[in-house]
């Protein structure tokens, strides 16, 4: 802008010196006269009077004809436009105008210079409209992409730039410096190419200033990868870890025959054994080979494919696990490792095989048990047999599925409907698969779905709650052609009718299901009451017992060993021999007890069968006047010996009840023939004999036989 000012300049000053040489001053007055320098805006319209001319009379204006092409013309005294003037492409025009008057024959040339000033009419504009750089994933922050300026025919001022996309990973120098740099750290793997906008303003961008004009362009910065990654071994899925891209597979898995040799390339799965460059973008050759766990030279690896053979047959059986490293062809420390585990097995004989080629069921209701309508009134079980295991064909590697459809399930063979569906015959296939061999069958099976019936008869050991299905739910029950999971409409069944099984009941599976739960909260509730009730029958019982024992025994004590019986006899069957054998004999008939157990102490009788007898009822620990007397007397027939001793007797027929020393020395034993002219008598003897017994050789129990406690 200041160059052209300039030259502006220098032409005016030029063209008023030769205006001075070609004419007097006097005759400039007399003739006619103007400004030698006019300025015009550009973009005028045509018809604008530039300069208008003073002229004395008689003198006349022309203009000559070197400048005709101008586009100027005179009207009259006025010199006027006659098209629009363009600042970019004439900035100056110099006009020569002759003055002449008749009378004198006098001449003037008059010089006029009409200079267009700029005015901003013109966007900038950029040299392309899709600009195109690389930059590596490795470029730092600030690095230059490259530099992309815009050009302006006004030239009015500097130019402003912004960046209105990718402002993310990129940014400019400066609002004037068109350079665009890297703002933050590339990675191939998220961000490939990036698309820029770049906006150019011919002014400030802000205060907005009019007229102001503006353009925009293009730039596709694509970022080149670098070698940063190891193989990858296929398929792998992509993880992030630390801002890092890692992929990782499952591993590789096949299996060979015991004892034989494998022809060609062995299969393995998830599919063959390759790997790829990490770095996509440089996609740099790979190579492969073991690392470890082909110690016997069994196997053998391609170098260049992958593909893993066998040199010859395996001997042991088991899981061999191969160890393969895959590693860049030129940069050999890129690299990375994945596992093969390859299963030895016997070899099969056999293939799995169901019991029919073709099942029928017919299901009443969703979690019902389908039933068969070959077979009245039993459940349909699926069942399938392989040869390699034996006359049971029992295969712990074998499972069944339903193929393509969800609205049925296995379990156990056993088939059940798993959703609500309208009355109509589905065909399904079903599928038994060796995990072990890959080996399968299949058979087909046709479902009619009958809603009007009820069955009764269910499979043992059937657990609802652990129902599965398999696939995803195709089935249609709707009339038509196969769809993808093999179902087809009611024509296509070759079931017997519905009508063949006799419906068992009026009630379907949730009244059953809402019954079972009543009863079985009312039955909580009733051994609710009845564990309440015995428990405290039990310590009622305990209770009792401990104070008719406390009583009895207190009562023994209170006797010495001549003292009358009134409330517990004791009694010692070894010396109804001395009095009278009869009555020895018939006591251990009538009391229904060997002589071997009453030959016993109470401490050496079971606990059971003492805490059994202790726990007699009130009524017969403590006889009635009337046996009491009847006691005495036939105690006073049969001669009462008592006897007192220190140790315990263990001779035969003899049977004792005796005491700690620390109690009385006086009262240790006390011995008394059993009365057994009253059964009732005998079986209170017995009870307190028992009672006794066990509370006198229990020393943990309540009386520990000190004289203190008594």
């Amino acid at each position: 802008m200041d160059v052209d000012r300039s030259r502006l300049a220098a032409s005016a000053l030029l063209s008023c010196l030769l205006v001075l040489l070609l004419q007097s001053p006097t005759e400039a007055q007399i003739l006619c006269s103007a400004r030698t320098d006019v300025y015009v805006a550009e973009n005028l319209t045509a018809g604008v009077v530039v300069e208008t001319i003073a002229v004395e009379a008689g003198v006349t204006l022309a203009l000559k004809p070197t400048a005709a092409q101008a586009p100027f013309e005179l009207v009259q005294n006025q010199l006027r436009t006659t098209e629009v003037l363009d600042f970019e492409v004439t900035p100056r025009y110099i006009i020569n105008i002759v003055c002449s008057q008749e009378e004198t024959s006098a001449t003037l040339d008059l010089v006029i210079i009409v200079l267009v000033t700029n005015v901003n009419d013109n966007p900038p504009v950029f040299s392309q409209g899709l600009y195109r750089a690389d930059v590596s994933e490795m470029s730092p922050v600030d690095a230059p992409v490259g530099s992309f300026p815009a050009t302006d025919r006004d030239n009015l001022g500097p130019l402003y730039y912004t960046l209105t996309s990718g402002a993310d990973q990129f940014k400019l120098r400066s609002t004037t410096n068109p350079e665009v740099l890297v703002n933050k750290l590339l990675e191939y793997d998220k961000v490939k190419s990036v698309q820029l906008v770049l906006e150019v303003q011919d002014t400030p961008l802000a205060p907005p200033v009019e007229p102001s004009f503006s353009s925009t362009a293009t730039i596709v910065v694509t970022v080149t990868d670098r070698d940063d990654r190891p193989p990858w071994f296929q398929p792998c899925s992509r993880q992030e870890v630390g801002g890092a891209v890692v992929c990782l597979g499952p591993g590789y898995t096949g299996r060979v025959d015991h004892n034989e040799q494998a022809p060609g390339v062995l299969q393995l799965k998830p599919g063959p054994l390759y790997a790829v460059d990490g770095d996509s973008g440089i996609n740099e050759g790979v190579t492969y080979r073991f690392l470890s766990g082909n110690d016997d030279g069994v196997f053998a690896i391609s170098p260049s494919t992958g593909n893993i053979s066998m040199l010859k047959p395996s001997g042991a059986l088991g899981t061999v696990t191969l160890t393969v490293m895959a590693a860049q062809t030129v940069n050999t420390h890129q690299f990375s490792t994945t596992s093969v585990a390859i299963s030895v097995q016997v070899k099969s004989l056999h293939p799995p095989q169901f019991q029919q080629p073709v099942y029928e069921a017919v299901v009443t209701g969703v979690g019902a048990m389908a039933l068969d309508p070959n077979k009245e009134d039993e459940p349909l079980r699926i069942v399938a047999t392989d040869g390699d295991y034996g006359s049971g064909g029992v295969n712990p590697h074998l499972s069944i599925s339903i193929k393509g459809t969800s609205d049925f399930a296995l379990i156990d063979g056993f088939l059940f409907m798993m959703k609500d569906l309208p009355d109509a015959t589905f065909t399904l296939q079903v599928v038994a698969l060796d995990a072990s061999t890959d080996e399968s069958d299949t058979a087909d099976l046709t479902v009619t779905v009958a809603t009007g019936l009820t069955t009764t008869t269910l499979p043992p050991s059937t657990d609802l709650t652990n129902m599965t299905t398999v696939g995803e739910s195709t089935a249609s029950s709707s009339a038509g052609p196969p769809t993808e999971g093999g179902v087809t409409g009611p024509g296509s069944s070759s079931a017997p009718p519905p009508a063949e099984i006799a419906p068992s009941g009026r009630f379907g599976a949730a009244d059953m299901a809402a019954l079972g739960a009543t009863l079985g909260a009312l039955l909580f509730l009733c051994a609710l009451v009845i564990g309440a009730l015995v428990r405290r029958t039990r310590n009622d019982k305990a209770a009792w017992r401990k104070i008719h024992e406390a009583s009895a025994f207190r009562s023994s004590l209170g006797k010495g060993p001549g003292a009358d019986n009134e409330g517990i006899q004791y009694s010692n069957e070894a010396f109804e021999g001395d009095g009278d054998g009869g009555s020895s004999s018939s006591s251990s008939s009538e009391g229904g007890e060997s002589g071997d157990e009453w030959r016993q102490t109470p401490a050496q009788l079971p606990l059971k069968e003492a805490a059994a007898r202790s726990a007699a009822p009130p009524r017969h620990l403590l006889p009635d006047d009337g046996s009491q007397a009847d006691s005495d007397a036939a105690d006073s027939e049969k001669g009462v010996k008592p006897i007192l001793t220190k140790e315990r007797r263990l001779e035969d027929g003899y049977k004792a009840v005796w005491f700690k020393e620390d109690i009385d020395p006086n009262t240790r034993e006390v011995v008394v023939i059993p009365d057994r002219e009253d059964e009732r008598d005998e079986e209170q003897r017995a009870d307190l004999d028992s009672g006794i017994g066990v509370r006198m050789d229990e020393a943990a129990q309540d009386f520990t036989g000190s004289s203190d406690d008594l």
